[in-house]
């Protein structure tokens, strides 16, 4: 009996979704995410190399640090989009493979724009650079490096955004969640696709980052604390095989 009893908890166990896990990695990307930017904006002046060069200078540690939580949040969705990929399975499987694969090219392109943060420290902390570059070109060069990350994250932030109105679909269709949540979640996707022109994509800022806040935010916690409802989804993967 006891024998048989592990097994079927090991069973259990095997075939749970990972709801709690998946809720939990897209916790840690928001806060990651809000982090670094948070982070990055007291110190980059879009319209002011010298300022942003005096700046990096000054809190060299902050910028690392933008950086750094930049990553891990890039790393924290890598995981989202695995556990993702498995959770709305069995709602459409072609549907979950194809929003996995977006999401993981924006990924790449996070680890791009991580990558384009790691230039300028360089180039003001390394004499051959510091001392070959006139300071005009050296602080137009680092602020060069930071623009080219920030457009790297917007072309992630748009590939994200067909994720989430893919992901909301998925959501809003299955049963084991609830539709309001699939709902939020694809109005976010909608909004971070508002960087598909810049301008735009500028002038909606604020409202594009409160409905992904709101949006991403909702599945994260409800996954988080509620889980969904097991056995609707066991229902759903037994259907799907």
């Amino acid at each position: 009996m006891a024998t048989i009893a592990v097994a079927n908890r090991t069973s259990a166990l095997r075939d749970a979704p990972p709801a709690r896990m998946a809720g939990a990695f897209y916790a840690l990307t928001i806060v990651l995410g809000l982090g670094g930017f948070m982070l990055q904006k007291g110190i980059v002046v879009s319209s002011d190399a010298a300022v942003t060069t005096t700046n990096i200078l000054a809190h060299p540690d902050t910028f690392r640090l933008s950086f750094v939580a930049n990553l891990l949040g890039t790393v924290c969705y890598i995981a989202v989009t695995a556990l993702f990929y498995v959770l709305f399975k069995p709602v459409n499987r072609s549907v979950s493979l194809v929003a996995a694969l977006i999401s993981l090219v924006g990924c790449a392109m996070g680890a791009v724009s991580c990558g384009f943060l790691l230039v300028p420290p360089v180039l003001l902390s390394r004499p051959p650079y510091a001392s070959v570059f006139p300071p005009d070109q050296l602080h137009a060069l680092v602020l060069l490096f930071v623009k080219a990350s920030g457009l790297a994250y917007s072309t992630g932030m748009i590939l994200f955004g067909f994720y989430c109105v893919l992901i909301g679909y998925l959501t809003y269709r299955s049963t084991f969640l609830p539709r309001v949540v699939g709902a939020l979640f694809a109005l976010a996707g909608l909004g971070w696709l508002t960087f598909l022109s810049p301008p735009l994509g500028s002038l909606m800022s604020p409202v594009t980052m409160l409905t992904g806040l709101i949006g991403e935010g909702s599945l994260g916690v409800w996954l988080l604390i509620k889980g969904v409802d097991v056995q609707r989804w066991q229902d759903m993967a037994n259907d799907a095989r």
